[in-house]
């Protein structure tokens, strides 16, 4: 195991469950891409600790009982870079609905912090639970 995977098994596992702990694992300067955030009226990707922070807290406080699962990560030949596949569970408070995702991110790691993240998800799941319009679709 690299001290990216490491970094990317222990992210998965704090993010929501341990956000005190999960903040110490990122980088002041850190880059989040959420490729299809945007169609849910969210920004494309988040630049430095607060920024990344602010959306995290949102996160946890938008979902209860809200769990991972399934985690598969993948070293890459660079040390300083992972990739995950896994899924999310958990419930929506304003809505009340179910929350399903599968995720797939991309991280990269310098001076043993998280610099970078990439994140996929289908953003039509995310919507139907948040009860939102998915932007950029014609009615």
């Amino acid at each position: 195991m690299t001290l990216a995977s490491d970094l990317l098994q222990q992210h998965i596992q704090t993010l929501v469950d341990d956000n005190a702990r999960w903040q110490t694992l990122i980088a002041d300067d850190i880059l989040w891409e959420l490729a299809y955030a945007p169609s849910l009226g969210h920004p494309a990707q988040l630049s430095g600790r607060e920024q990344v922070v602010r959306h995290a807290t949102w996160f946890v406080g938008a979902v209860e009982k809200f769990r991972f699962f399934d985690l598969k990560v993948y070293a890459l030949a660079d040390p300083q870079g992972a990739v995950a596949e896994v899924k999310g569970e958990g419930l929506i408070k304003s809505t009340g609905r179910v929350y399903r995702q599968d995720h797939v991110v991309f991280l990269r790691a310098a001076d043993g912090k998280i610099t970078f993240l990439r994140e996929y998800f289908d953003p039509v799941r995310a919507a139907k639970a948040l009860d939102t319009p998915i932007l950029g679709l014609e009615s």
